[in-house]
């Protein structure tokens, strides 16, 4: 059974800065912000949200089907998703604009800035999820993560009318959406994942509690980084160790390698917590390697 990934491919540049972020910005002069990095480093890697979830779930030994949007420089990417045996029926392709774009900067504390141009993925609303559609009788379950905001609102109802369970990841996209829009994604979800960052906004903004999301839907998860995870069900929270990293090499794309073993377990019908702790494994294991999508995956290692 496969499972349908509704968000974004883009192209990742990288970027390494040597110092720490907080050094260079002083918080008396927010109001007049104006700084420089020198990024000695610079790689571009394939990226976007659906991509990098697709890879991880793909590496586990799973069947992902990204639902996305490219532009008309997006013809490597489509080649590049065929050759790791991820379906790409649901890719569409634009003549007119550029595929997504991240520029992501990284400290030597494993912070982050990203610019982000949103290019083709605008128009990702256009692809319509409907349960007799060629291709979507294989379908078992989906996540909706960051991609346009037409299309993240959309998918999510058309999940729903579809009777396809699915996780809602709001991600770095959770900002464009208002308390309203937020409850109404919760309401149709069956799961929930965010970091910690993430998920004080989305308390703060629908001002529900994480144990009140939690008995809205299947499973909340909060992900900590390196302090693991929390799954809250029925109202009652569990708390996931972490896995230690073996090197601690690029955060970029963790948090969809982790999504990408949430996925693979709920996909088997895994109790939540052991979907999590999967999702830890894969959060630690990519953070020792550069870019999100470069990353080997041995199943045996892993007891798959």
């Amino acid at each position: 059974m496969a499972a349908l990934i509704c968000g974004s491919l883009a192209f990742d540049s990288i970027m390494n800065f040597e110092g720490r972020f907080s050094e260079q910005i002083m918080p008396d002069q927010l109001h007049i912000l104006n700084v420089s990095f020198l990024v000695p480093t610079l790689r571009r890697d394939f990226g976007g949200c659906a991509g990098n979830i697709a890879y991880a779930l793909r590496a586990l030994g799973g069947v992902p089907v990204p639902m996305a949007t490219l532009g008309n420089d997006g013809a490597g990417y489509v080649e590049r998703l065929n050759k790791l045996g991820i379906a790409t029926r649901f890719v569409r392709q634009l003549p007119e604009t550029y595929t997504a774009q991240a520029l992501i900067m990284t400290d030597k504390d494993n912070n982050q800035i990203t610019a982000f141009h949103p290019g083709a993925m605008t128009q990702a609303h256009v692809t319509r999820i409907e349960r007799d559609a060629p291709g979507m009788q294989d379908v078992k379950l989906g996540i909706i993560s960051p991609d346009g905001r037409d299309a993240m609102l959309e998918h999510a109802a058309q999940f729903k009318a579809a009777g396809i369970p699915f996780v809602f990841d709001p991600g770095q996209g959770l900002p464009m959406f208002d308390g309203k829009d937020l409850a109404h994604f919760i309401e149709l979800a069956d799961w929930v994942t965010v970091n910690d960052y993430e998920g004080k906004m989305l308390c703060d903004r629908t001002g529900w509690s994480p144990a009140e999301i939690s008995r809205k839907v299947r499973g909340l998860v909060i992900t900590l980084g390196a302090e693991g995870s929390e799954v809250w069900t029925n109202g009652e929270k569990d708390w996931i160790a972490p896995t230690p990293a073996a090197a601690i090499v690029d955060p970029t794309g963790c948090g969809d390698a982790y999504r990408g073993g949430l996925l693979f377990g709920l996909e088997r019908g895994w109790p939540l917590a052991k979907a999590a702790a999967l999702g830890n494994r894969m959060g630690s294991h990519k953070i020792a390697f550069r870019g999100p999508q470069n990353y080997p995956v041995d199943t045996a290692k892993f007891g798959l």
